[in-house]
């Protein structure tokens, strides 16, 4: 397996966001993807933790099913988006944030225009406060998975993250606007073959990621840039329900 040193960040004006090239880039960190989908991924690389720190491996096959329920649910909902993956859970869903944070920067020199964060670390680690700090410098949008309650999750709760959680309310197309204090916005919580597992949080958070990356495709195509406050807006004017999703509320 082929190791490589971790990139260097763009220059400052290679904007993500603004991209180059027709197809919008989505990152997703994850356990990587399944195969039917090669022909979306225009890169992938493995973090792997080691005793000199986190060294860039080629990514290995999806040993998990996690990260290729989520690249399929992105696809979906964005068709002509391209995926830059970034693998960071390898024989368990269970990594560190030194391994995200590389993962992230990696990312951002693949040009992104947004990246997936279905994962939530206890613990706000300054080398992932900073790695997001970077990456929504130089104009990436960050969409991170949070729970509908109880203790706040990181890169989710780091200032600037889009929260995205799971609401059952949701159909597949369908966006809530929640602004709570846990999550900004739901979506719909199974992964396309209907089945609950992996479903929830990280499901509904590649659902947004989706949504997201298919309005920037629009905006490309009209010949304008949006901005990340164009984004909320933009989900909040889609939104089909609005507050938390409360106990007797009819399913999506």
């Amino acid at each position: 397996m082929r190791s490589e040193p971790l990139p260097q960040l763009p220059e400052e004006g290679g904007n993500a966001a603004a991209g180059g090239g027709a197809a919008v880039r989505v990152g997703l960190v994850d356990s990587g993807h399944a195969p039917a989908l090669a022909a979306r991924v225009a890169s992938a690389a493995a973090f792997v933790l080691g005793e000199d720190g986190v060294r860039r491996e080629d990514a290995g096959p999806d040993r998990l099913g996690h990260g290729s329920r989520l690249a399929e649910v992105i696809a979906a909902c964005a068709p002509r988006a391209q995926l830059c993956v970034a693998q960071v859970f390898h024989a368990r869903l269970a990594t560190t944030a030194t391994q995200v944070a590389a993962a992230i920067d990696w990312l951002v020199a693949q040009r992104v225009a947004l990246i997936n964060l279905s994962l939530g670390l206890r613990a706000p680690r300054p080398v992932l406060a900073e790695a997001c700090a970077r990456a929504r410098a130089a104009g990436v949008l960050l969409c991170a998975a949070a729970p509908a309650r109880g203790e706040p999750v990181y890169p989710a709760a780091f200032p600037g993250v889009l929260r995205m959680t799971g609401d059952a309310r949701c159909a597949r197309m369908e966006i809530s606007a929640l602004g709570t204090r846990y999550a900004d916005f739901g979506a719909h919580v199974r992964p396309l073959d209907g089945s609950l597992a992996g479903g929830g949080a990280s499901v509904g958070c590649a659902h947004l990621s989706g949504h997201i990356a298919r309005y920037l495709d629009d905006c490309r195509a009209a010949g304008r840039m949006a901005e990340e406050e164009d984004v909320r807006q933009w989900l909040q004017a889609q939104a089909r329900y609005r507050g938390p999703e409360r106990r007797g509320s009819p399913p999506g």
